[in-house]
């Protein structure tokens, strides 16, 4: 039974491997985005006509039962979409560096959105973000079908980080824990363009 479930974990990481590793870049095809890790890199940057857009994105917001995030309440502003779950050990360390982002660059049209994954409720993650002060959105994705919107992004990947220009297009993936001074730069980079 060990040696099966060995196997089959092991088959599980390198079909995730391959379906992540095919492609130069995260933009094979269509003009909607397509996550591909080229050379297993964990901090991926895109610039320009490299950028594909994210046309949907919205679900339940774990703060308040009856209301919905929605990317498009976001228009014209730099959103910072993190993924993340109460029973994520890194997304304890990650949150409040999110938290700094959010009060350092919100004035500048700068606006950070999480998707709380697989939770079995949204009281943990409602838990999480009252005992650690975040101020800013969440969605609340018990099923996961908000992630459908980064086509190809390991839905395993937890935390993860994608940063969206002011049109909504990708312009950076981070599938790593991060701290504000990761983030602010680029952030502030994206705001400043046109």
């Amino acid at each position: 039974m060990k040696r099966l479930a060995a196997a089959l974990s092991a088959l599980s990481l390198l079909l995730v491997a391959t379906a992540c590793a095919t492609g130069d870049d995260a933009v094979v095809t269509g003009s909607d985005f397509q996550f591909v890790a080229p050379d297993g890199q964990v901090r991926i940057r895109y610039d320009g006509d490299q950028r594909k857009a994210v046309r949907v994105l919205s679900g339940p917001d774990v703060r308040e039962d009856g209301r919905t995030v929605s990317l498009a309440d976001y228009a014209g502003k730099v959103v910072v979409v993190n993924i993340w779950g109460s029973w994520c050990g890194p997304c304890r360390t990650e949150s409040p560096e999110l938290q700094k982002v959010q009060d350092e660059t919100g004035s500048l049209g700068v606006q950070v959105v999480g998707i709380a994954v697989k939770e079995s409720s949204a009281e943990q993650p409602r838990d999480f973000m009252r005992d650690r002060d975040l101020s800013y959105p969440s969605i609340y994705d018990e099923s996961g079908r908000t992630l459908l919107a980064f086509k190809g992004l390991p839905p395993n990947t937890v935390p993860s980080t994608i940063v969206l220009d002011k049109q909504h297009r990708v312009a950076a993936v981070f599938l790593e824990t991060l701290i504000a001074t990761d983030l602010v730069p680029l952030v502030k980079e994206l705001a400043a363009e046109a």
